[in-house]
């Protein structure tokens, strides 16, 4: 039976490797797939890994019926087997509806890949969707860590390089800007809640000594 399956996990977790892996799998069946994206690092159209690995996809812009769009292209002699979903949590709750009925309708997997929460630690909509409705939930096993070495639980946005936890939802930036830039890094809970990058730690570990020294 088909499902709707929602691979999820925090930046630099290993989801867009996971999902041109899952393509790359399937093609060396002889299966064919539609692979929609949002959003990406990369550019408009593409899928891409931070290991370097990049493959065409298809735009889910906004308003964009994914559902239609794959009843068109089977319609129109084209083939698809599966669908594969990268930056899922950018969607649409409404889009995210459409990836339930390819499933339920067209008898389709779909494999949606996304981060669950947002730098305010809010649920993106799109996620929030997938949570709702999603036939199963795997987490990333490939964890990514905090600067202090503990498992990354949280997104924080960084502007030069200081986190900030106001702002547009969706600003589109990477873990490997520059620190002068929009940004993202991973970090624990505790550091996310005391709002403690990798560059404030640095920064606090070389203050100097301020505790009062005695001179004889």
């Amino acid at each position: 039976m088909s499902e709707l399956v929602f691979f999820s996990g925090t930046m630099d977790c290993g989801k867009s490797t996971l999902a041109l892996q899952i393509g790359h799998n399937r093609s060396a069946r002889g299966l064919q797939g539609v692979i929609f994206t949002r959003d990406d690092r990369a550019g408009e159209g593409k899928l891409s890994s931070r290991l370097g690995l990049v493959t065409e996809a298809v735009e889910a812009t906004e308003g964009m019926d994914l559902y239609a769009y794959l009843v068109n292209q089977l319609s129109t002699g084209g083939k698809a087997d599966y669908v594969i979903v990268d930056e899922a949590q950018f969607l649409a709750p409404e889009q995210i509806d459409q990836l339930a009925r390819i499933v339920d309708d067209l008898d389709m997997d779909v494999f949606a890949f996304g981060i669950t929460t947002d730098f305010r630690t809010k649920l993106f909509p799109g996620s929030q969707r997938l949570i709702e409705l999603a036939d199963r939930i795997e987490q990333l096993q490939v964890e990514a860590l905090c600067w202090c070495g503990a498992r990354a639980t949280h997104n924080a946005r960084t502007i030069e390089g200081e986190m900030v936890v106001e702002g547009a939802q969706v600003v589109v930036g990477d873990v490997n800007r520059p620190a002068g830039e929009i940004g993202y890094e991973v970090l624990c809970r505790r550091h996310h809640r005391r709002r403690m990058t990798s560059g404030s730690a640095q920064a606090g570990a070389l203050s100097p000594d301020v505790l009062p020294v005695n001179h004889a």
